[in-house]
């Protein structure tokens, strides 16, 4: 939005046209609101009839029958209230479902960069409570404030029906009350997007600190954690505060405003009704009761103002989402199809920031059912490596090939279909075991799940658990232990049959009897299949058809676990140093 304190036109059209892709409902909003503005300002005409016709001529039988005429039109009044409340919520309900359902499946196909930068609770705040606000535009917003700007119309016109000098001098007050909105629109619009930034700040931290609660408890941060959040809550309490010091000026103003009015009717009025006799008493009744329907949506436009404003600010954050293109580039048309696991690296540079490069000019080759394994220090590049391969991350120059195919050639989810992966750190939903592994496919049955753990030696673990396969995880796996949950990780690899296999220092932080289990695993998954492993522990990877070294981001040694011994160069020394520790 250009202008921080003005309206915000392009972002109002571009929520009410996805609200017109409900266009039956939609219409059908506008026309009750039209009927329910007209019956609202019907009825003070009526009470007008109603006192000069029947109440000053004494008429009791046709009063009665006139009331009840005037007890239909507001029963009339309140079925149509009924119905523009519940439409208008219904129409704001499914363009935040279309809103929340289009910004989800955008973001899941963000690349991993974007993430590596956007702290999640911003994007919790942008998918939740931001949305939720644009309701407003719909439920207190648009449609109301049509209501209420087609309620000032008409009852401007009925006053001067009923009498233009009368009406000439109430009118008095309807600069005022523009004057009087505008300043608070622009002052409000300011406030609601503090409001709205701390908002998201407050989910960002409390999001951060409830995943690292074990580094916050570990390192007694419960006290300097707890004073930072009081210091952000404080910070968000006085944006709400401020927010309801203008609205407590706001509507005592409008007050003022209409008592100023209704004083003014009274002395004209009263003075037309005493010595000229043009204007009646029903006359003085009706314009009193109009005057308050005058003000009172007067008050209201500056409230839905600020209700469209607040849903406004949360739509343009939405919005800016929505237009952000981070997904990597899918251009790739070719299928792998009977894939050998052939991979090539050819001079790969990569950087995740700009000029800080990671891999520089990495280059290898491994043939089909080969396995490779990556050992060098934190920071050498060995995870990149894997990330590159998966394309989470686009090189910065050279090639990477699977059966000499250009990765950047390859339909990306046929890509990735063809590479199971296993991280050190694994990532469990909270749901079942079961579910966990085949993660919704389908096409993967229980007995090929149960037949597979047989395989790698886990069913029994898996049935040891409270139900078994059904046994539901907590978030991120907590209740499973690290062990556990690399089981877990390698039986969803070996369920989805990958051509590719990668192993993330999946054998690091366990304990002796999981890694047994482990390395019995690692053993039938990386049979017949090509994979690359990257190992911590040296123990692990002397049986691969090929070790490569990196340091810097460079593969400095490769070859085979005697070929390295040999050479008494930086594996011969990591080598020493790890067979000393054990041994000690």
């Amino acid at each position: 939005m250009s202008d921080s304190s003005g309206f915000d036109y392009s972002g109002l059209k571009r929520v009410l046209r996805i609200g017109m892709t409900y266009r039956v409902l939609f219409i059908s909003v506008v026309i009750i609101a039209i009927l329910s503005a007209a019956v609202s300002t019907w009825r003070p005409y009526l009470m007008k009839e109603a006192i000069d016709g029947y109440i000053l001529n004494r008429d009791l039988p046709g009063l009665f029958l006139y009331i009840l005429f005037i007890c239909g039109v507001l029963f009339l009044e309140v079925v149509l209230s009924f119905f523009l409340i519940y439409l208008s919520n219904k129409v704001a309900q499914k363009v935040i479902r279309y809103l929340r359902v289009k910004l989800f499946n955008h973001i899941i196909n963000f690349k991993l960069g974007y993430f590596d930068r956007t702290p999640n609770g911003i994007l919790v705040t942008r998918s939740v409570s931001d949305i939720e606000t644009i309701a407003e535009i719909f439920n207190n917003g648009v449609l109301t404030l049509m209501v209420n700007g087609l309620q000032i119309i008409l009852i401007i016109s009925v006053m001067y029906y009923m009498n233009w000098m009368v009406a000439s001098i109430i009118i008095v007050i309807l600069p005022m009350m523009i004057i009087i909105t505008r300043l608070f629109q622009r002052v409000l619009k300011k406030v609601y997007q503090a409001e709205r930034n701390l908002t998201a700040k407050l989910n960002a931290f409390v999001q951060e600190r409830l995943t690292g609660m074990t580094i916050v408890q570990l390192f007694n941060r419960q006290q300097k954690e707890y004073e930072s959040f009081k210091l952000i809550n404080a910070e968000l309490r006085d944006a709400f505060l401020k927010t309801n010091v203008y609205f407590a000026l706001l509507f005592p103003v409008v007050d003022i405003v209409s008592a100023l009015a209704i004083g003014l009717l009274l002395w004209f009025g009263g003075l037309r009704t005493a010595v000229h006799g043009d204007v009646s008493v029903g006359d003085v009744i009706a314009f009193i009761s109009y005057i308050t329907m005058l003000t009172q949506p007067m008050r209201q436009i500056a409230d839905r103002f600020n209700s469209i404003q607040r849903g406004l600010i949360g739509a343009d954050r939405v919005f800016k989402i929505l237009d952000q293109d981070e997904t990597l580039p899918n251009n790739g048309k070719e299928l792998l199809e009977n894939v050998k696991g052939e991979i090539e690296f050819r001079n790969v540079r990569f950087s995740y920031v700009k000029g800080s490069p990671v891999l520089n000019g990495v280059s290898f080759h491994s043939y089909p059912g080969q396995t490779i394994a990556i050992v060098g220090a934190t920071g050498a590049g060995k995870s990149t490596v894997i990330n590159l391969l998966s394309r989470f991350y686009d090189i910065d120059s050279g090639d990477i090939l699977i059966d000499g195919k250009s990765i950047y050639s390859v339909e990306l989810k046929n890509l990735r279909k063809n590479i199971a992966v296993v991280l050190q750190d694994v990532f469990l939903f909270n749901d079942t075991i079961f579910e966990n592994i085949v993660l919704g496919n389908t096409a993967i049955t229980r007995e090929q799940v149960e037949s597979a753990a047989k395989e790698i030696g886990i069913h029994d673990f898996i049935m040891s658990l409270p139900k078994g396969y059904e046994t539901e995880v907590n978030e991120r796996g907590a209740s499973l232990s690290v062990g556990q949950r690399q089981l877990i990780s390698f039986l969803r690899a070996y369920v989805y049959n990958p051509q590719i296999l990668v192993l993330d220092e999946a054998t690091s932080s366990i304990d002796t009897e999981s890694e047994m289990l482990i390395q019995n695993a690692t053993e039938k998954l990386t049979k017949g299949r090509s994979s690359i492993v990257i190992a911590h522990r040296l123990s692990t990877i002397q049986q691969a058809d090929q070790i490569m070294v990196m340091e810097d981001g460079k593969i400095v040694e490769s070859g085979t676990h005697q070929e390295l011994l040999k050479k008494e160069g930086y594996y011969h020394k990591l080598h020493e140093v790890q067979f000393q520790s054990n041994v000690n």
